[in-house]
């Protein structure tokens, strides 16, 4: 069986359920992404705040959020799951249809996506996971500086996302997709 180490390209969700599970991985049209160190304090604790404060508001309501590590398997068509090409495992995902969640994960393209960057993922979150988002559907996507202090926010309008609207991480900041969804980024920074 090839491994990510053997080859770059040419990987699919069957291949990536055959690797070991102590490994994280990403595949983007076939090409394995080592999601490996795992991130760090700051990259962590911004996750996990947004996501507590997202969990409290979907509470009773049908949009659910995930957590990293999350498979979001995303079709280019109707190929079966082992023939997906591409699987990524975004820090925060919110999925509305709950015809797109199975044991697996997501299939299909969440309708909110939140990559906290760090050093090591940042060029690939913000260039290839971008344009893989808008290709795919996904309503809105954030990415989150924690050191900077910054936040670029992508609306899917006609099918693509325009300029990001950017944004201090300071106040309070409504998530776009989910009415009434805030995020409040004293909360999520005060150990910072």
């Amino acid at each position: 069986m090839s491994r990510p180490a053997e080859k770059q390209r040419g990987f699919t969700y069957g291949d990536y359920c055959a690797w070991p599970e102590e490994e994280r991985w990403e595949l983007i049209d076939g090409e394995a992404f080592d999601m490996t160190p795992a991130p760090g304090l700051a990259h962590q604790d911004v996750a996990l705040k947004m996501a507590v404060q997202i969990t409290n508001f979907l509470r009773d309501r049908p949009c659910r959020v995930f957590i990293a590590p999350f498979d979001v398997r995303l079709p280019k068509a109707g190929e079966a799951d082992d023939l997906v090409d591409t699987v990524v495992q975004p820090d925060l995902s919110v999925v509305c249809d709950p015809s797109k969640l199975d044991d697996r994960g997501c299939r299909g393209a969440p309708d909110w996506v939140v990559e906290v960057l760090s050093p090591s993922t940042a060029g690939k979150d913000q260039i290839r996971k971008r344009g893989l988002y808008q290709r795919h559907g996904v309503r809105a996507y954030w990415l989150v500086h924690p050191v900077d202090r910054v936040l670029m926010i992508y609306r899917l309008s006609d099918g693509v996302f325009g300029m990001p609207e950017i944004k201090l991480l300071e106040g309070v900041t409504p998530c776009g997709v989910v009415q009434g969804l805030e995020i409040d980024w004293a909360e999520v920074l005060a150990d910072l």
